[in-house]
């Protein structure tokens, strides 16, 4: 069953937190991060992003980055932007976006339950990506960022997480994109004890829905510092790492969208005839077309939309991976007609989140760049927990969900 940590959370205060919270880490380049900060000392990109107070030729992994890290969270404590509350807590963090809000029980994780597969994953990590994450977690001594996780639903836990959430607001506040951010501190000791409880008797798996690196990341330090320590314990805060646990019904998973740059050689006209072998192909004009269900896919080429459905042979329902759209464009386009066999390193491949709407594929192809973009229905989080729960592992780029966790709202020490 799963582990959930109760933590003496370090907090920005109420005055300073929107100035404070920042976009995760990886989802800005470092220019971007520059811009986003150059008017705002107290940006938590200083301390996850910190190569923004460097010379811009340095090397993003270098011991100077994860330095600057550290002085920069040491800094923000010591002017008092962050404070650690006096007693162990739970906390709710809600998100607002077009109109539903999400609500997420943080807390912290635990270093077994990753090593034990309690917490399930369905992506692959890259070494140098963990490497990177561990390098801060260990220079900075905190889980500075929160992982997104996600358990399946259970009615007394949103029962809790309702009652709390019906009184006021610890922070609450609106950032550029529009998204409201709400976050409570639980700090009844009956609730904090009832949540563990139900998690340790009644959850028995938890699922990495974002976050992959971060979470192998935190374990990975874990598992050091038990080895490093002779008197280890068990209850030291290095065995447990922050996230953010919301139930499955609450999230929303969008589209993960491909656009590619050429056609292999083939003519816009070849390449439909050679589609009509896998999918019943219909033309939509300049319409935006917007798949409505699984095996039904959107297709922008030469200033037109299509419809692309998929025929019976071409997927397989009864298979985890099979089912999925991505593989079907995979298996019958991208690879035997476009060429294209590895995902995460053809140069002839882009993936465009749907936050950034259909419109951005029409952009890309009339633009030159792109020669041909495909629309996709989302994967649904049944999809993904089943994937997980068969110890699969999802292609890449598949999912992509919003909206993302804000940084710096509450961190954890691994002291």
């Amino acid at each position: 069953m799963a582990q959930l940590h109760a933590f003496k959370g370090f907090r920005p205060g109420k005055d300073h937190v929107k100035e404070v919270a920042s976009r995760p880490y990886d989802v800005l380049n470092s220019e971007e991060a520059r811009e986003e900060v150059k008017d705002n000392s107290w940006s938590f990109l200083h301390v996850v992003k910190p190569e923004v107070d460097l010379p811009g030729h340095t090397d993003l992994h270098s011991e100077a980055v994860y330095n600057k890290g550290r002085e920069n969270l040491d800094r923000l404590i010591a002017e008092g932007y962050f404070i650690q509350d006096h007693k162990e807590l739970l906390y709710v963090y809600g998100q607002t976006m077009f109109g539903k809000t999400q609500y997420g029980i943080v807390g912290c994780a635990t270093v077994d339950d990753y090593l034990n597969d309690v917490i399930k994953k369905h992506e692959l990590t890259r070494p140098d990506k963990e490497e990177d994450r561990m390098n801060h977690i260990r220079t900075t001594n905190f889980n500075a960022e929160p992982v997104f996780f996600v358990y399946p639903d259970h009615s007394e836990l949103d029962t809790i997480v309702q009652r709390v959430v019906s009184g006021q607001p610890e922070y609450d506040f609106t950032t550029g994109d529009g998204v409201g951010h709400h976050f409570w501190l639980i700090s009844d000791n009956r609730d904090i004890d009832r949540i563990i409880d139900v998690f340790d008797r009644e959850v028995e798996f938890t699922y990495v829905a974002d976050g992959h690196h971060r979470t192998a990341a935190a374990a990975l330090v874990g598992q050091e510092r038990r080895q490093g320590n002779p008197g280890h314990r068990g209850d030291e805060e290095y065995n447990y790492f922050l996230a953010v646990h919301f139930p499955a019904s609450q999230l929303t998973i969008i589209d993960y969208n491909r656009v590619v740059k050429d056609l292999n050689g083939l003519t816009p006209e070849e390449f439909l005839e050679e589609l009509g072998e896998g999918f019943v192909i219909e033309e939509r004009g300049n319409d935006v077309y917007k798949p409505e269900t699984l095996h039904d896919f959107g297709m922008y080429m030469e200033g037109k939309w299509y419809s692309l459905t998929a025929k019976p042979g071409t997927y397989n329902d009864d298979d985890p991976i099979g089912c999925l759209d991505v593989t079907v464009l995979f298996e019958q386009v991208l690879g035997p007609l476009l060429h294209i066999t590895d995902l995460r390193k053809s140069k002839r491949i882009d993936f465009v989140g749907g936050i950034r709407g259909l419109e951005e594929l029409s952009r890309r192809v009339d633009s030159g760049e792109m020669a041909v973009a495909f629309a996709l229905y989302p994967v649904t989080m049944k999809q993904l927990m089943d994937i997980a729960d068969n110890g699969m592992i999802m292609p890449p780029k598949t999912t992509w969900f919003e909206p993302k966790l804000r940084s710096g709202l509450v961190i954890h020490s691994l002291e």
